[in-house]
C-alpha cells in the first residue's frame, strides 16, 4: 500500500511541476514498431570482440556506457568508452524525441522511474545490454601514468557487452574484500583489463584533484521496500567502482567538448560558476579551525576537503553536503568556438560536455547528434538559437525533476518517520534563506524544514532538532530546533 501511495504521489508531483509522466500514443506506437538499430557500413568499426563490460547499480537496465582498457608502454594505458548510439534509433523531431525534449531527463523517484525514453528503448533497444550487439559512439583515450589524456579519437562502432557488473560487488573485489563477481570471473582476461581501468581512473582522479577538482562526498539514501512497505532509507555511499566510472566519464566528456570545439561546432556545455557564497564557505572552514583565502580558490578548498576527510571521516559527508549547497547547481550553457569558456568550478575543467548518458539526458542525445555530424563534416543538426533554447529548457526541467525526486523522497521519509513524532535528532543545516531553513537528519538520512526557533542558523551549522509533524502526501517534515 505504501509503495502504491508513493507512486500516486510521484505521478502527481510530475504533473504539478510541468513534467509528462506518460508517453503519447504516437511515441509508444513508434517504440512498438522499432527494431534494434543495425548498420554494417565499413565506416563503422567492428569492436564486438573487445572485452567490453558495464558497471552500474544492481537494478539498472538503461545502460549507457561500456568500457575496456589495455596497458601500453611506459606506464600509459588506452581506455575506450562506448556510448549507446541512441540517435540511431531516435530520429530528431519524432514523437519519442519530442517527449525526451519536453522532459529532458529520466526522473528517478523512490517509488517509480519516469524514463526519458520508452522502456522498450532505454532498457532494451538502445541499452548496451549483455550479449547483444549494439551501435555506439566510442571515445578512445590514451592516458599517461600521471593521469594526463595525451591523445584521443572519436568514432562509431559496433560493440557487445560481455559482462553486466554492479558497483558494490566490483568495489568489494577491487578493495580485496571479496572474490571477483561470477560474471567477471567467467570472462577470461576481463579481470586484468578491469584493473587497468581502475588504475587509469585513480590516476585521472589524482590529476583532477591536483588541478583543483573537488573530491566531495554526499550520501544519498535509497528506499528499501519489503512487501510494498517502506522499511528503511539506506545510505548509498561512493566506492572505488563508482569512482572508476565517474572519472572515465569525466575524461570522456572533456574529450567530447574539446573535439566539438576543435571541429568548429557550437555545443552545449555543463558549467558551474565560481561560487557566490564563498564567504560562507570561508566561515564554514573557520568553524572547524581551517583557513581559506578570501577569493575563490578550488585548489585550496580541495586541500581542506582532503584534510577534513582524514581528520573527521564520520562527518565528512555532512561537511561535503554543506559545501555542495554553497557551491550551487550546475547549469547547461551554449559555447561556440572561440568563446571564453565559463568552465566547471567543481571539476576544474574549462571544456566539459554532457555526452555519456543519452538514454537518460536530452543534452547528451543532442550532443551525440552534433558529434555524428562532426564526424562526417556535415551541417550542425541544431542552430545556435535552437541550442540556446534547449540549454535553457533543460535547466528549467532539471530543476523541476530535482523537485519531484526530492518531494517523493520526502514523502517516503515522512512515511518512515510517522511513528517517531516527538523524538530528537542530530542534524545539519542544508538550506537557509528567506524561503525557510532546512536540515538533514543524519540517521535516517532525511531532510525537513525547521519551522520553530530557526533564527541564526546557516548552511553547515550543526543542530539538534525535534520532530513535530509529518505529512506524507505533501512530503512535509517539520522540526523544531532544540537548544
Amino acid at each position: 500500500m505504501q509503495l502504491q501511495n508513493l507512486r500516486d504521489i510521484a505521478r502527481r508531483a510530475m504533473l504539478e511541476h510541468g513534467l509528462q509522466p506518460e508517453f503519447s500514443k504516437a511515441a509508444l506506437d513508434q517504440a512498438t514498431a522499432m527494431q534494434a538499430p543495425h548498420d554494417a557500413s565499413p565506416a563503422i568499426r567492428d569492436l564486438r570482440r573487445l572485452l567490453w563490460c558495464s558497471i552500474d547499480n544492481d537494478d539498472s537496465r538503461d545502460l549507457d556506457q561500456l568500457s575496456v582498457g589495455e596497458r601500453l608502454a611506459e606506464g600509459a594505458s588506452k581506455v575506450l568508452v562506448a556510448i549507446a548510439d541512441v540517435d540511431a534509433a531516435v530520429a530528431k523531431d519524432t514523437a519519442i524525441d519530442a517527449h525526451a525534449k519536453a522532459n529532458t531527463t529520466s526522473i528517478y523517484t523512490a517509488a517509480r522511474i519516469f524514463p526519458m525514453l520508452p522502456e522498450r528503448l532505454s532498457t532494451y533497444l538502445t541499452s548496451l545490454i549483455e550479449a547483444d550487439e549494439r551501435l555506439a559512439i566510442v571515445i578512445e583515450m590514451t592516458i599517461s601514468r600521471e593521469g594526463e589524456v595525451t591523445a584521443s579519437a572519436i568514432y562509431r562502432a559496433r560493440v557487445s557487452n560481455h559482462a553486466k557488473l554492479a558497483y558494490d560487488s566490483v568495489a568489494a573485489w577491487l578493495d580485496g574484500e571479496a572474490q571477483a563477481p561470477a560474471k567477471l570471473a567467467a570472462v577470461p582476461g576481463l579481470e586484468d583489463q578491469l584493473r587497468v581501468q581502475d588504475q587509469v581512473a585513480q590516476a585521472l582522479k589524482k590529476k583532477r584533484i591536483q588541478s583543483g577538482a573537488l573530491s566531495l562526498e554526499t550520501v544519498e539514501a535509497r528506499p528499501v521496500f519489503t512487501n510494498g512497505t517502506l522499511t528503511d532509507l539506506r545510505p548509498d555511499p561512493k566506492n572505488r567502482a563508482k569512482e572508476l566510472i565517474e572519472y572515465l566519464m569525466v575524461a570522456s566528456n572533456g574529450v567530447v567538448a574539446t573535439f566539438l570545439d576543435t571541429a568548429g561546432y557550437t555545443s552545449i556545455r555543463r558549467v558551474l560558476q565560481t561560487p557566490e557564497r564563498w564567504n560562507r564557505i570561508v566561515a564554514l572552514a573557520a568553524s572547524v579551525q581551517e583557513r581559506l583565502p578570501d577569493a575563490p580558490d578550488a585548489i585550496a578548498l580541495e586541500a581542506l576537503l582532503e584534510r577534513r576527510k582524514s581528520i573527521d571521516p564520520d562527518h565528512f559527508a555532512d561537511f561535503s553536503l554543506s559545501i555542495v549547497k554553497l557551491l550551487g547547481s550546475g547549469q547547461y550553457a551554449v559555447a561556440s568556438p572561440g568563446d571564453k569558456p565559463v568552465g566547471h568550478f567543481g571539476l576544474a575543467m574549462t571544456n566539459y560536455a554532457h555526452s555519456t548518458a543519452p538514454n537518460r539526458r536530452f543534452p547528451d542525445l543532442a550532443t551525440q547528434r552534433l558529434l555524428k555530424a562532426a564526424l562526417v563534416k556535415a551541417a550542425s543538426p541544431y542552430s545556435v538559437e535552437a541550442l540556446n533554447e534547449i540549454a535553457a529548457h533543460c535547466n528549467v526541467q532539471e530543476a523541476m525533476a530535482d523537485k519531484v525526486e526530492r518531494q517523493v523522497r520526502k514523502s517516503a521519509a515522512a512515511l518512515l518517520l510517522a511513528s517517531r513524532i516527538g523524538e530528537t535528532f542530530d542534524a545539519i543545516v542544508t538550506g537557509a534563506s528567506t524561503k525557510g531553513t532546512w536540515v538533514r537528519v543524519r540517521r535516517p538520512a532525511v531532510e525537513g524544514r525547521v519551522t520553530e526557533d530557526f533564527e541564526g542558523l546557516d548552511v553547515g551549522d550543526a543542530a539538534r532538532v525535534l520532530l513535530l509533524h509529518v505529512d506524507p502526501q505533501r512530503g512535509f517534515i517539520d522540526f523544531k530546533r532544540v537548544r
